[in-house]
């Protein structure tokens, strides 16, 4: 793939990048009034703006939010706020993610000999029901206080979590806590100076939180165990495409994840590439749960440290 035919839409990402935050704010702001229906008409509204607001975050993670570094790590940065989790911390989580997809290491439609098939299930139906952005969201706390725990003897428990602790680069630790502390101070003021009730304030979060963990391995389950070719591209809304900046295009996006989001949709149309199947049958197709399996895939890129 010729890198220079894709560039960066610089200037259009900043554009979306700042509506997208203004209106994150106009809602926040806005739960201090209202409740009932309308509260629930915020909610709605922060779940599909933020996952836009992610969709851009994503693009930063690959270092095409914006062709100079240091503004796409900042613009990254704030909107990681809104998540609301440490831009370095999650950016080596999903750049690891690209490193161990669909092996041994991360199939959570799948346990091995050994495993608890109580435990995979619970894994899998907890990414369904927004536990898996809880998980990420309480661990502000340990990335504020103590970010060296971030260790892999602490993930010992679950092959997943350790292969993504073994991956974590030291040198970014000092980064993840500077931002947990500004996630803090973000949201500790939008609760105090905006009198927001904690709770609708939750509600919002949350309601992101949820969408956002329940389409997390939509498009990878039950795909072939391939670390690139390990996705589908899925069918939505066109409006909904557009929203979430092609991230749909999933397939598309792993088979060569340094094009920006503006060209995903026409990378590959070929007969090699399966139709899009529907999001949401996709994501009902998850509710069978994990299976066993006795094909292991390795891990290539196992010890290998996030740059």
């Amino acid at each position: 793939m010729n890198a220079p035919s894709y560039p960066i839409p610089s200037r259009l990402n900043l554009a979306i990048a700042a509506l997208q935050l203004a209106l994150l704010l106009v809602l926040l702001r806005a739960a201090a009034f209202y409740s009932g229906w309308a509260l629930a008409g915020l909610c709605l509204a922060y779940a599909f703006l933020m996952n836009s607001g992610y969709a851009m975050l994503h693009e930063a993670e690959h270092n095409t939010l914006h062709e100079n570094p240091i503004v796409n790590d900042a613009v990254g940065s704030v909107l990681a706020l809104f998540f609301p989790a440490p831009f370095h911390l999650i950016r080596q989580g999903h750049l690891g993610h690209h490193m161990r997809n669909r092996s041994d290491d991360e199939a959570f439609d799948y346990y091995f000999e050994g495993e608890n098939p109580v435990w995979k299930h619970l894994q899998l139906y907890g990414t369904l029901t927004g536990l898996f952005w809880l998980v990420i969201f309480f661990s502000n706390i340990l990335a504020l206080i103590s970010p060296r725990m971030l260790k892999p003897k602490y993930g010992a428990f679950d092959r997943p979590t350790q292969a993504l602790l073994e991956s974590l680069n030291p040198r970014y630790l000092r980064f993840i806590r500077l931002e947990a502390f500004a996630i803090f101070l973000l949201h500790g003021s939008v609760l105090y100076f905006w009198k927001v009730p904690p709770q609708r304030w939750a509600l919002l979060l949350f309601s992101f939180g949820f969408l956002w963990s329940a389409l997390q391995y939509a498009h990878h389950y039950g795909t072939v165990r391939d670390v690139r070719k390990g996705a589908m591209n899925l069918r939505s809304l066109g409006p909904i495409d557009w929203l979430l900046l092609n991230h749909n295009w999933h397939l598309n996006h792993h088979m060569n994840p340094t094009v920006p989001w503006l060209y995903l949709r026409g990378l590959y149309a070929g007969p090699d590439f399966e139709p899009r199947g529907g999001l949401l049958s996709a994501y009902f197709r998850m509710w069978r749960g994990p299976s066993f399996t006795t094909d292991r895939v390795q891990n290539l890129y196992a010890g290998r440290v996030i740059r």
